[in-house]
């Protein structure tokens, strides 16, 4: 489901819709367009707020039956202090609109023209188109009675429309182009494990980036094994569906890359834990274990048509980890693509190992700079909860991009660090590394040490999204399951992109043993 975003040259009350949304700011003051409402309703809008105790804070919505406009029901949106509306404001708002229009197949709006000075027209439309497409998704795959909306169509009045000429028009549709990735990566996310095998996993983004100006490999099992990904393999072998691994690039026209950037995501389609088996409670959330692979091929289905100009590649891994006769055991030592050594003590600890691989094989196609991206470890959500993303990286510069590109995409991020002391708690008394830590504690910092001990001198950031990749409960613009977190902040990333300046001496600090000269693989 697609909603069309347009500018409307009409004044709110001649717009003809099945609902006009106007917004409110703070203490019920009127913004754009709602004093045609107040007309409508011969000056009585105070009245029904009054009533209603409604008060125009952010997210807060009222309906109001209207006569004489061009629609019969109008929707008070509220957006709070007037000189506080901000691009995160007018996409809450997008979202509201959106869970309230279910039974409008056209919506005029003029609450794009709320946003305060700082936000230009075509920013403001931009996040309000954003935020109405995400807070209209709807997962009803395996609903008999879903109610699906009916909303098709926002077209926006005003400042925040047909003032921003053609700037906005262009930012409108740069929102759908995003919102549709974000609801593919939403979908497969939420897409049940049944259905959902590694081979499965794969075909479905095949047909996601058809004709989306990439090119697009798959490896079965067997080639997987000839690229001596110990990891994906340890990993995927305790499953009867085999793994795949996904790796797509995009060149842009011409061949004038500016740079490249290497995208990485873990692409668990379900995580029972293997051998170190979960438990049952909540088991059936790690159908979603697979969020950072979505992000990754969600993103790279935008780039073409968004114009980047940098050369953009994503590995992404399929796997199932699971419990049989088969497993991996803990005690049992991985050799990883770049020959390093791994012994696994918790097989519960499974993305990093499959991340090994995909940052090894990166590191070999040697890009300007790489970010991954994995629900990696819950001790970052007791850290950070379940809204905010943990980012660490080896590279201030490129980790201040990485994060200068989420606050734009409204993605919440923070800085973690990755303390050289916390290095020898993964050293192993028979292999290179150890896939957990030797203690209870810090266990998302000694994750993000663990992946860096693959990224040799390349400038890298990890984003452990294992709190933000799924929702409790619909918030804003993130629908309740799978939210596709990531997609928005690798696309304004790629966007944006500017690679990081080499470092005459980056010093590597891997607190690991040195890399034997074979890469033979061996996984017992």
């Amino acid at each position: 489901m697609t909603i069309t975003c347009t500018v409307a040259s009409q004044p709110i009350g001649k717009v003809k819709a099945d609902l006009v949304a106007v917004p409110v700011f703070a203490k019920r003051v009127l913004g754009p367009g709602a004093g045609e409402v107040d007309r409508a309703l011969g000056g009585a809008l105070a009245r029904f707020m009054n009533k209603a105790g409604f008060e125009g804070k952010p997210g807060e919505t009222l309906m109001v039956p209207v006569a004489g406009m061009g629609a019969k029901t109008a929707l008070l949106v509220g957006v709070g202090a007037r000189d506080e509306v901000s691009a995160a404001t007018l996409r809450r708002a997008g979202a509201s609109i959106a869970r309230r229009a279910t039974s409008a197949a056209s919506v005029a709006t003029t609450v794009a023209s709320a946003a305060s000075a700082s936000v230009a027209p075509e920013a403001a439309a931009y996040a309000l188109a954003e935020g109405t497409a995400l807070g209209a998704y709807q997962y009803l795959a395996f609903k008999t009675k879903g109610e699906p909306t009916k909303l098709r169509r926002v077209m926006l009045v005003g400042d925040g429309g047909s003032g921003g000429g053609k700037a906005v028009t262009a930012a409108l549709a740069r929102a759908r182009v995003v919102t549709d990735a974000v609801a593919w990566a939403r979908d497969i996310v939420n897409e049940p494990s049944l259905t959902k095998s590694p081979a499965d996993f794969a075909a479905s983004a095949k047909r996601l980036l058809a004709g989306k100006g990439v090119t697009v490999t798959v490896l079965t099992e067997s080639q997987i094994r000839a690229q001596k990904m110990g990891g994906v393999i340890g990993v995927g072998q305790g499953s009867e569906r085999p793994p795949r691994f996904v790796k797509v690039v995009y060149a842009p026209p011409g061949g004038k890359a500016r740079g490249t950037l290497a995208l990485v995501g873990k692409g668990v389609t379900f995580d029972t834990g293997g051998i170190s088996i979960k438990p049952a409670d909540g088991m059936e959330a790690m159908k979603t274990d697979m969020g950072g692979a979505a992000a990754a091929l969600g993103a790279m289905s935008t780039l073409e048509a968004l114009g980047v100009r940098h050369r953009v590649v994503s590995y992404t891994p399929m796997v199932e980890n699971m419990p049989s006769g088969n497993a991996i055991r803990p005690g049992d030592v991985l050799r990883m693509r770049d020959g390093q050594t791994v012994e696994v003590l918790n097989t519960d600890a499974e993305g990093r190992l499959i991340l090994a691989d995909e940052l090894a094989w990166a590191v070999d196609e040697k890009p300007d700079a790489i970010v991954d991206l994995a629900t990696l470890t819950g001790a970052c959500v007791v850290a950070l909860g379940e809204k905010v993303a943990g980012l660490m990286g080896n590279d201030d510069s490129w980790s201040a991009q990485v994060q200068a590109a989420a606050d734009r995409a409204g993605e919440p991020m923070w800085h973690l660090p990755l303390p050289d002391d916390y290095r020898k708690n993964l050293e192993s008394e028979v292999a290179d590394l150890r896939n957990i830590s030797n203690n209870r504690y810090g266990g998302a910092l000694t994750a993000g040490l663990f992946l860096e001990a693959f990224v040799d001198d390349r400038p890298w950031v990890h984003l452990d999204i294992a709190g933000p990749a799924r929702a409790s409960a619909d918030d804003g613009e993130l629908a309740r399951g799978g939210t596709g977190f990531g997609v928005r902040t690798l696309v304004e990333l790629a966007r944006t992109f500017e690679p990081p300046q080499p470092k005459k001496s980056r010093t590597k600090k891997s607190g690991t043993k040195k890399k034997p000269t074979t890469t033979k693989a061996a996984r017992r």
